[in-house]
């Protein structure tokens, strides 16, 4: 068995999750959400793709339903034994949905039962037929999500391997970042480092764009070499045990204009505010407030984004983003041992300037604390 936590931690997650069940009245839950799988057993695949079901029962029992080939993934990386473990037969006219229902019964469970339908798990298609298939459905997707979002220490000691990957990546990109180099390049060796340091494949796609196309705020599929004067535009994570600590950074090459150096001085201006307004207890939408703030008093309202980060834990494609996001009004309670991902993004379309700034924070006792070890001065290479 490949376990990234002990024991114990896997049976505080599951007392948790019994007792979150207990108060929301379950007899069960049907764990879609790759995160939550992960997350109470350790069970890690990106067979998700296909029907996968991970059943919790309100007597605390895990019982996992999914295809052959994840067999032997679920025996060596998570805490089910054999007889929790069942494979659903593969042929023309397959319904997994009617394997669940007969799981179920099998078990013994009847009555409420909660699923987690706001996942990349679970399919429409697949929805449809296992609602076709079980009644007493009800959706119950934020319930793990919840408790996933208060990390335990063996967890934030995660995140901190993820944010020295990230990082390393940074070093690495600063490194090979010059007139005429190659954005194939820099790619190549961010990714690298994050591998080298034991690292895995983030939740998605390094973002990397040069010129105009450092106004992207997505992965783009294609690569130019760096001009002379050029502004580069990068985000990315360090990945640990599928723990992420993303960051971003708009690198400038050559001299750098006045323009440029203003938008800097704003992005950072913001990003220190929104760090002073992280405090437990406090709403989310105060965080999102703050950065508002900074830009919309210089001016710069039609060159900011609606959110300007969100949470950060152990995910999968096809996305990084750990739910919550720093929005407008957003009343959502910040909480001590929380990770979160501050981004400050400035595009300024019709002058064709970019300029971004964003690093991962762990909320503390009584504000954050930065888990990068860069600064966060202007970077011109």
């Amino acid at each position: 068995m490949t376990l990234h936590f002990d024991r114990p931690e896997y049976e505080m997650r599951q007392s948790r999750a019994k007792q979150a069940l207990s108060e929301r009245g379950l007899d069960a839950l049907l764990m879609f959400a790759p995160e939550s799988q992960f997350w109470i057993c350790g069970y890690d695949t990106f067979g998700f793709a296909m029907f996968q079901c991970l059943v919790l029962t309100a007597e605390g029992e895990l019982h996992l339903l999914t295809r052959m080939p994840d067999l032997r993934q679920a025996q060596v990386t998570s805490t089910l034994v054999n007889d929790q473990i069942h494979i659903w037969p593969e042929h023309e006219g397959a319904n997994p949905a009617r394997d669940l229902a007969a799981l179920l019964s099998d078990l013994g469970v009847t009555g409420r039962i909660g699923f987690e339908s706001d996942t990349a798990g679970l399919s429409d298609k697949n929805g449809q037929a296992i609602r076709a298939e079980i009644s007493g459905l009800e959706d119950a997707s934020g319930l793990i999500r919840t408790l996933r979002r208060d990390k335990s220490d063996a967890e934030v000691a995660m995140h901190r391997k993820a944010a020295a990957l990230s990082d390393d990546a940074l070093d690495a990109a600063l490194a090979a970042t010059k007139a005429g180099a190659f954005e194939g390049d820099i790619l190549a060796d961010m990714q690298g480092a994050v591998f080298r340091g034991g690292g895995d494949y983030a939740g998605n796609e390094f973002i990397i764009g040069s010129a105009e196309r450092a106004l992207l705020c997505r992965y783009f599929s294609g690569r130019r070499h760096l001009d002379a004067t050029d502004q580069l535009t990068l985000e990315w994570s360090g990945v640990y045990a599928r723990y992420h600590a993303a960051m971003m950074r708009t690198v400038l090459v050559g001299t750098p204009s006045d323009a440029h150096k203003r938008l800097h001085g704003l992005v950072e201006e913001a990003l220190i505010s929104c760090e002073a307004a992280i405090k437990p207890g406090q709403p989310m939408g105060d965080v999102y407030a703050a950065h508002a703030d900074v830009f919309d008093k210089a001016g710069m309202s039609d060159a900011r984004l609606q959110a300007c980060g969100y949470g950060m834990g152990a995910v999968y494609t096809p996305i990084w983003i750990d739910f919550p996001m720093f929005y407008e009004g957003n009343p959502l309670l910040m909480r001590k041992n929380q990770v979160f991902f501050l981004h400050m993004i400035l595009m300024d379309s019709d002058n064709g300037h970019a300029m971004t700034l964003g690093h991962s924070v762990l909320v503390t006792e009584d504000g954050c604390e930065r888990l990068s070890r860069h600064d966060t001065t202007l970077l011109v290479r």
